[in-house]
């Protein structure tokens, strides 16, 4: 029973205060950081690492792209496409990426958080924690997605209509890790949900 009562009083509350601490640093380094960047308060985003054709040559001359079009190339393949005075619509299409990953994050830790909270009350094996893992392994999912797409279709509106656009052709490549890791969360929602309703079921018999 010590034991028991040591864990409720005082490793909950460490896990709880890693959850907000790790949510804390979400919220400002992935949201707040980079909304402040959009609105000029800071120094904004000014790189988007890019896939290049073959060459970070442009039509014409370097000097003439950074001229024309405010941006350049560096590198070759894996490049860097960096924008010199973006503009507010730049900001945003280079920041939306990492504010939607930080946001989903924070979504996530939220959850996490007010799983941890159930801890307190020694048991985690409650309806509300299998709705909150089904949650999670939905918001995973869509990052899953997110994550690849959102780069490459905002790179596509950055470069449109710009000689870099030939140069950096559209490329979105998706990965099974976190895909596979939201249906494991998602089949762990389920037997959270079907425990707890066999128990429920139990209960109510005796």
């Amino acid at each position: 029973m010590g034991t028991k009562s040591w864990w409720r009083r005082t490793d909950s509350r460490l896990l709880e205060a890693a959850l907000i601490l790790a949510a804390l640093f979400a919220g400002v380094f992935g949201v707040l950081l980079p909304a402040l960047g959009v609105v000029g308060l800071i120094d904004p985003v000014d790189t988007r690492e890019v896939k290049a054709e073959t060459t970070t040559r442009v039509p014409g001359t370097v000097t003439d792209a950074v001229a024309g079009h405010g941006m350049t190339l560096t590198g070759t393949h894996q490049t860097d496409l960096v924008f010199a005075h973006p503009g507010l619509t730049q900001r945003l299409l280079l920041a939306l990426p990492d504010v939607i990953s930080g946001l989903l994050l924070l979504l996530v830790l939220a959850l996490l958080l007010q799983m941890a909270r159930t801890l307190r009350a020694g048991d985690v094996f409650v309806p509300e924690n299998a709705r909150r893992l089904s949650a999670i392994g939905l918001t995973v999912l869509v990052q899953a997605v997110l994550s690849p797409v959102l780069p490459a279709f905002t790179t596509e509106a950055l470069v449109s209509g710009t000689p870099m656009a030939d140069q950096i052709p559209l490329s979105v490549t998706l990965t099974g890790e976190y895909v596979l890791l939201a249906f494991l969360i998602l089949a762990l929602g389920e037997v959270f949900r079907r425990g707890t309703k066999l128990r429920a079921d139990t209960e109510g018999l005796v």
